[in-house]
């Protein structure tokens, strides 16, 4: 199972010539097994709503497009996760990143992410 981070489903939506040639062949191929946390849904609205991010119609609609069309499934933020986010050792700062990483560790999930800082958690990544 693959956890797309947030600027890997932006890429994917908005600037495929940013993905790895890794990434955008994991998304191809593993369509039924791709997910994204319920945080990126909130960070991409946030960025929207205060002018940080275009998105050709509205985040809501742009995110379910996305999802739709790749296979995406969306995970929601559960209780466990979000202690888990509490308590994971400060090498990264952003909550959202925070959030993406627990998701992975709690269902056991690949990120698929260009953030080196992620790297420094116990987890697995593609790139």
């Amino acid at each position: 199972m693959f956890l797309l981070d947030t600027c890997t489903f932006l890429w994917l939506g908005l600037d495929q010539e940013s993905l790895s040639q890794k990434a955008k062949q994991l998304i191809e191929t593993c369509q039924e097994s791709l997910f994204i946390s319920s945080i990126s849904a909130f960070e991409i609205a946030r960025k929207h709503s205060i002018g940080k991010l275009d998105l050709p119609v509205p985040p809501t609609e742009w995110i379910e497009g996305i999802s739709e069309f790749y296979g995406i499934d969306t995970l929601p933020i559960s209780l466990a996760i979000a202690s888990r986010a509490a308590t994971l050792p400060p090498f990264h700062k952003d909550p959202y990143d925070r959030m993406i990483i627990a998701t992975a560790i709690e269902n056991t999930m690949t990120i698929v992410t260009p953030d080196p800082m992620i790297a420094k958690y116990d987890i697995k990544i593609a790139w």
